[in-house]
């Protein structure tokens, strides 16, 4: 008598494609590596409360002006609709989420975009939460720090009121620096069009995760309009890197430890540091910092495929 053995069922979603390799990994493996693939090291996308929960210090981040939401000013066709659709998809009321928190115990100014949202194009909101954050910054004398995650570029639903979204983050920014605030501006993949162009290429200093897309507009637009072939993997981190755009190119499991030593760098140990220092109990390599009443001191102080990114454009 044949025994006919029960099939094994294998749970879904337990394993997932690298989109590097093309290798089935799995997926509790993935996640542990903070969403790396441990086989080619593929920075997978991620959303931004994930973003949030692996770069912050637990339960350290409170969100600024959550209720905040885009309006239809134009009255563009099936806006509303899909802004709707996207909410309820992804728990976000736009593509932004901004607040304050901590990295190893020093509190920062945060915010991060998803990519998930519009392809994390920059409409009224994101531009105004960004260019708040900036202002914040300014006023609690916190060090800033943005994660892009856009792809889509300025939001074409809101026409010219998304452009002037670019000139309003990078004045804001502007206003940071001339108070000699610090920001720092992390590129992840991707972060292309009006982002790029504005608020993510003014960071003191600028980072990236390996095998980020950054650019302005997809390939196939910038040949058509120089027709000229351009270089293989121009709009990569890596390629940027090498020509002087980028300052580093940090990987996703190093990111929180990176950040907390910028900025000890450019502001000074915490004061928590400088407490177990003087108790003998860790030393703190020397740090450049500013001569000034501090780093924000003021003047009288002191003194998937690449050509998808441009569907949200204009």
């Amino acid at each position: 008598m044949v025994i006919p053995r029960k099939k094994r069922v294998i749970p879904d979603g337990l394993w997932i494609k690298c989109e590097g390799c093309s290798g089935l990994i799995y997926r509790k493996a993935m996640v542990e590596r903070f969403y790396v693939c441990p086989e080619c090291d593929y920075h997978f996308r991620i959303p931004a409360w994930e973003r949030i929960r692996i770069t912050l210090d637990e339960g350290s981040f409170q969100e600024f002006w959550p209720d905040m939401e885009p309006a239809d000013p134009l009255d563009f066709k099936g806006y509303k609709e899909k802004v709707q659709t996207e909410q309820k998809r992804t728990g976000l009321k736009d593509a932004a989420l901004v607040g304050t928190g901590t990295i190893h115990n020093r509190k920062i100014v945060f915010g991060t975009t998803d990519s998930n949202f519009i392809m994390g194009s920059m409409g009224s909101v994101v531009g105004e939460k960004i260019a708040r954050a900036a202002a914040l910054a300014r006023e609690k004398r916190l060090p800033l720090v943005i994660i892009s995650g856009s792809g889509g570029g300025a939001r074409m639903h809101e026409g010219m009121f998304s452009l002037m979204q670019m000139a309003k983050t990078s004045a804001a920014l502007f206003s940071l620096r001339e108070a000699n605030g610090i920001f720092i501006s992390v590129l992840t993949d991707p972060t292309m069009g009006g982002v790029m162009a504005s608020y993510a290429s003014l960071g003191d200093i600028i980072v990236a995760e390996p095998g980020a897309l950054i650019g302005f507009a997809g390939p196939r637009v910038i040949e058509q309009t120089i027709k000229k072939t351009l270089p293989e993997g121009f709009q990569t981190a890596e390629f940027l890197l090498e020509h002087g755009f980028l300052d580093m190119i940090v990987s996703r499991q190093d990111m929180r430890r990176e950040l907390s030593r910028l900025i000890d760098f450019m502001v000074g140990p915490s004061d928590e540091a400088e407490v177990k220092v003087a108790n003998g109990a860790e030393q703190i390599p020397n740090v450049t910092t500013q001569e000034t009443a501090g780093p924000f001191s003021t003047k009288e102080d002191r003194g998937k495929d690449q050509n998808e990114t441009t569907e949200n454009q204009i």
